[in-house]
């Protein structure tokens, strides 16, 4: 599973589009997104309430605590959201450590209310944790003690018996109707694949919850079999998370290729790089290193899985090896090519395309004191690491090669060892 945060925008239109479907009742959930690109003029043709209703503007940028921050604004009509978001549209901020430009807004109808509930679900290893608290909104975690949690077992539907300790100490008025709610939401929840869902706060409008604010994250795994309900969905980088050049030219390699390619710089200065494949794997080698006390030293997160051709290895590979040997300083680096035990993909095959960028890239290795440790198991590795060490002789390149016989943690270990000796 893999957690992806989406945007409040793409979770209300989720809810919307499929409360329906699913309860057979519908939400009048009501939002629009505003960024750079927006005109106004046509927003207004595709949602005209726009004209009509008092509004609510806020980032919808990945990040909370925006009212406490200064950054909701209510009760305004649509040129007074148009100032709101032209003064900010673009400004940098300082969020939870995170610095930033804004870059998207959600304008939505204001909403009068005087309650205000809280819903959380969140999937866990062995099914999914409901949370509900009659104390919601910007104070809920000074009101922690007042959020009532159940655990719901991985295939074990929500009926209104356990919901019952959720909903126990509402009114009878709306009692019924926020306990259907739920389990809508919950049903939601599980079809759409969502991983988390907060609504902090709902309020109930005319009889019906109205979510106010809400957050969700999707299991991005689940793709192929949810595109068509999911639509034009985007998965945002993280607030202050900016894509270079090099990563956003992987990012365009993975969107065009059935095999997964992932790069992220870390630390550009960092003098231990890896280019590791199986995404279990790229995690054991990224934590070892900080296991062991060096995670400032690690330049990358890299990780290409799923049997990737051998022109996509290639211009993979170029991408980690110009990172990696970047502005050299006199010090020894290491450039750890690893992976565990293939399962189908061909390493011999895999490591052609590796092979041909290092040859390319012989001069910039040298002048970086790179030195490579490679560790693969799997479909014909014997051939692979063959040459692999026949490469070394070749380049004058210190060449490390080693197959399963060796471990994931000690090749790490070697790579920090290269890197404190002595020069």
């Amino acid at each position: 599973m893999a957690r992806k945060k989406i945007r409040e925008f793409d979770s209300k239109r989720l809810l919307k589009e499929h409360f329906k479907r699913i309860s057979g009742r519908q939400l009048p959930i009501q939002s629009a997104q505003v960024t750079e690109s927006t005109d106004f003029n046509e927003l207004v043709e595709r949602e005209p309430w726009l004209s009509s209703s008092k509004l609510v503007v806020k980032p919808d940028m990945l990040f909370g605590k925006r009212g406490k921050s200064g950054l909701v604004a209510l009760n305004l009509d649509l040129a007074q959201v148009a100032a709101f978001v032209k003064e900010r549209l673009g400004k940098e901020v300082s969020m939870g450590g995170c610095k930033g430009p804004i870059t998207t807004f959600i304008v939505e109808p204001f909403i009068p209310h005087s309650e205000e509930y809280y819903l959380n679900i969140v999937s866990e290893r062995l099914g999914c944790s409901i949370s509900f608290s009659e104390c919601g909104g910007i104070e809920i975690e000074e009101n922690w003690d007042k959020v009532k949690t159940i655990f719901i077992p991985t295939g074990v539907s929500l009926t209104s018996e356990i919901c019952a300790e959720l909903v126990a100490t509402l009114p009878l008025e709306i009692k019924g109707e926020i306990e259907e709610f739920i389990k809508a939401v919950y049903t939601l929840f599980q079809d759409l694949d969502f991983t988390f869902l907060e609504m902090n706060p709902f309020a109930i409008v005319d009889g019906k919850p109205y979510p106010l604010d809400m957050r969700g994250e999707l299991d991005d795994t689940a793709a192929f079999k949810n595109f068509k309900k999911w639509g034009g969905i985007e998965f945002p980088m993280p607030f202050g998370r900016v894509m270079s050049p090099t990563e956003s030219f992987i990012h365009g390699l993975d969107e065009k290729t059935s095999a997964s390619l992932k790069f992220t710089v870390l630390n550009p200065k960092g003098r231990i790089w890896t280019m590791v494949a199986g995404g279990g794997a790229s995690v054991i080698y990224a934590d070892t290193v900080g296991d062991l006390g060096y995670a400032s030293e690690l330049g990358n997160y890299a990780e290409y899985s799923g049997a990737p051709n051998e022109e996509e290895v290639l211009q993979y590979a170029r991408v980690v090896i110009d990172c990696a040997t970047a502005d050299p300083d006199g010090q020894k680096r290491a450039l750890v090519i690893g992976g565990g035990i293939a399962n189908f993909t061909d390493v011999a095959a895999t490591f052609n395309g590796i092979i041909r960028a290092l040859k390319e890239k012989e001069s910039r290795l040298k002048a970086a004191r790179m030195n490579i440790y490679v560790r693969r198991g799997g479909p014909n590795y014997q051939r692979g690491l063959a040459k692999m060490r026949t490469l070394g002789e070749e380049l004058g390149v210190p060449i490390e090669v080693y197959g399963p016989e060796a471990t994931m943690t000690g090749i790490c270990k070697q790579a920090i060892e290269c890197i404190t000796a002595a020069a």
